[in-house]
C-alpha cells in the first residue's frame, strides 16, 4: 500500500559486488520498497574500474520515484569493501579500480606491514586497498599528487549526495593494511607513504555529515533537509543489531562473500587461513574469516539457481559426489587452489545446485570451525533464502544453535540502524532444525580428508 507523502522514511543505498539495491524502509524498519540494478566493472581506460557514473544517474532517478511514495529524511550509504575513491574539488582523479585487478607486485610485499600490527592478511588482486593505493601513487603519479582525499567507498557516495568528506572506521579496518586495529590509528605503512593528510577526519557511521546539496534536492525532489548518514562497510551492518549481545555470537552474512564473524571471539587468527580482524563499528577489532560463497555457489550451480529437494541432497551424499574448493579466483583458505568435482557429476540443475548448497555448507562449518565460533550462528543475507542450507549447516554443527535471519539483508537493517541510531530493533530469526541425512557424517570426513592444502 503507498504510504502517505507526509510520512518519514529513509532510504539505505546497499552497493554490493554484484547489484545496487535501494531501499525504502518505514519507521519501524519495515521495507516498504526495493529498486535493483547490476553492477558493471567497466574494461576500458586505464584499468578496469566500477561504473560509478552509470550508477549515479540511476540513483538519482530511482530516489525521484520514491520521494513521490515518502518523505526521505536521511540517505545511508552501505558498501562492500576493498573499494576508494579518490577526489579533488572536481571530482575523481582517477577512476575508481575494481579489487579484483591484479595490481603489479611491484614493491609492495616488502612494503606492507607485518600481520601482527593490521590483521589484515595477505590477499590476491587488490583485496588489499593499500596494494591498490601505492599502486595507483606510482603508476599515476600527477593524479595522485593531485588527489586531496581518499575516500572510502561508502563515504564516496555520503560525498557525491552532500559535499562533506569523511573517514569510517569498519571501512578503513576492512583488510586494508592501512588500520592498526589494536593501537587504533593509521598503520606504519600510511605513515612510510606520507598518506595521513589525504584520509578526511573520522566519523562515526551513524554521523550525519550534512543535509543534501540543493542541486541534488532539486533533481530528486527529496526535501532540503534531507540528511546523509557517513555510512559503513556491509558486512559490518550485518552486525549492528548483534553488538549488544552479551555472549559470543557468530553472525554469517553472506552474499558474494560469505563472512563469518565471532562477536566475542578470541581464537587465534592464521593470516594463511584468510583469517583476518574486520573492525567494528565502534573501532574494536571482530575475528572474521570468509570465503567467495556467492560467487562459488554460482559456479557449482551453473547460473540461475534451480528448486531442489532433500531427496536431491541425499543422492549426492550416498554417490559421494563432492565439490572440493575452489570455485572462485579470490579469497578464502584455499585461494588459489582449482576447485574440482569428484565422483559422479550431477546430472540435474537440481542436482547442481544441491551440490552447491552442500558445498556451501561444508566450506561455512569448515570456516567456523577454524574460527572456533563459539554461541548461536545466525545466518544473514543471501543464503537465508536458501531453505536447506541453515538445516544443513546445522546437520554439520549438533550441539551449536544455528539460526536463519527472517530479514534476508541484514545490511539494509544496519543501515536503517544507523539512521535510527539507539533504536535497537528486534532480533528477527528462527532457530533451524537440523537436517536428518543419512551418510552426512561420513560425507564431511570424506570432504575433510580431500580438501588441498591451504
Amino acid at each position: 500500500m503507498p504510504m502517505s507523502s507526509q510520512e518519514a522514511a529513509c532510504v539505505v543505498l546497499d552497493i554490493g559486488k554484484t547489484n545496487s539495491k535501494l531501499s525504502l524502509l518505514g519507521q519501524d524498519g519495515r521495507v516498504l520498497e526495493e529498486r535493483r540494478r547490476p553492477n558493471v566493472v567497466l574494461q576500458g581506460g586505464p584499468y578496469p574500474h566500477l561504473d560509478v557514473e552509470g550508477l549515479w544517474p540511476w540513483m538519482l532517478q530511482t530516489l525521484r520515484e520514491l520521494a513521490a511514495t515518502a518523505r526521505i529524511t536521511a540517505i545511508v550509504p552501505v558498501t562492500h569493501g576493498a573499494t576508494a575513491a579518490l577526489i579533488d574539488e572536481q571530482g575523481l582523479t582517477l577512476p575508481v579500480l575494481d579489487y579484483e585487478f591484479t595490481p603489479p607486485e611491484d614493491r609492495y610485499r616488502s612494503q606492507r606491514p607485518a600481520f601482527a600490527e593490521t590483521q589484515s592478511p595477505k590477499l590476491p588482486a587488490g583485496l588489499n586497498l593499500g596494494r591498490q593505493l601505492a599502486w595507483l601513487a606510482e603508476a599515476f603519479p600527477a593524479e595522485f599528487a593531485r588527489t586531496r582525499q581518499v575516500l572510502m567507498y561508502p563515504q564516496y557516495w555520503a560525498w557525491r549526495f552532500c559535499g562533506v568528506a569523511a573517514s569510517e572506521l569498519t571501512s578503513l579496518g576492512c583488510h586494508t593494511d592501512l588500520w592498526s586495529p589494536q593501537a587504533r590509528h593509521f598503520s606504519s605503512l600510511v605513515e612510510a607513504k606520507g598518506w595521513q593528510d589525504k584520509f578526511p577526519p573520522l566519523q562515526s557511521a551513524w554521523a550525519t555529515l550534512g543535509p543534501l546539496l540543493p542541486e541534488i534536492a532539486a533533481v530528486t525532489g527529496l526535501g532540503p533537509d534531507c540528511r546523509v548518514i557517513c555510512g559503513i562497510h556491509d558486512s559490518n551492518a550485518s552486525l549492528l543489531r548483534y553488538l549488544q549481545a552479551s555472549e559470543p555470537i557468530t553472525v554469517l552474512s553472506t552474499g558474494t562473500w560469505v563472512i563469518a564473524a565471532a562477536l566475542g571471539g578470541q581464537a587465534p587468527l592464521d593470516e594463511r587461513q584468510d583469517m583476518l580482524a574486520n573492525v567494528d563499528v565502534h573501532g574494536r577489532p571482530v575475528p572474521c574469516m570468509r570465503f567467495m560463497g556467492g560467487r562459488e555457489f554460482g559456479a557449482l550451480a551453473g547460473g540461475e539457481p534451480a528448486a531442489f529437494s532433500v531427496a536431491d541432497l541425499q543422492t549426492l551424499v550416498h554417490r559421494q559426489t563432492l565439490a572440493l574448493p575452489c570455485f572462485a579466483e579470490a579469497g578464502g583458505p584455499f585461494a588459489g587452489q582449482a576447485g574440482r568435482i569428484e565422483g559422479p557429476a550431477p546430472e540435474t540443475p537440481a542436482e547442481r545446485t544441491a551440490l552447491a548448497t552442500l558445498y556451501s555448507a561444508l566450506m561455512t562449518d569448515y570456516c567456523l570451525t577454524s574460527l572456533n565460533a563459539r554461541g548461536p550462528v545466525i545466518v544473514e543475507g543471501s543464503f537465508s533464502r536458501n531453505a536447506l542450507f541453515g538445516p544443513l549447516l546445522a546437520a554439520l554443527r549438533p550441539g551449536q544453535a544455528v539460526c536463519v535471519s527472517d530479514d534476508s539483508s541484514g545490511t539494509t537493517c544496519g543501515g536503517w540502524m544507523l539512521q535510527h541510531w539507539g533504536t535497537q530493533p528486534p532480533a528477527s530469526h528462527q532457530p533451524a532444525v537440523a537436517l536428518p541425512l543419512p551418510g552426512l557424517t561420513s560425507y564431511r570426513q570424506q570432504w575433510h580428508e580431500k580438501l588441498p592444502m591451504s
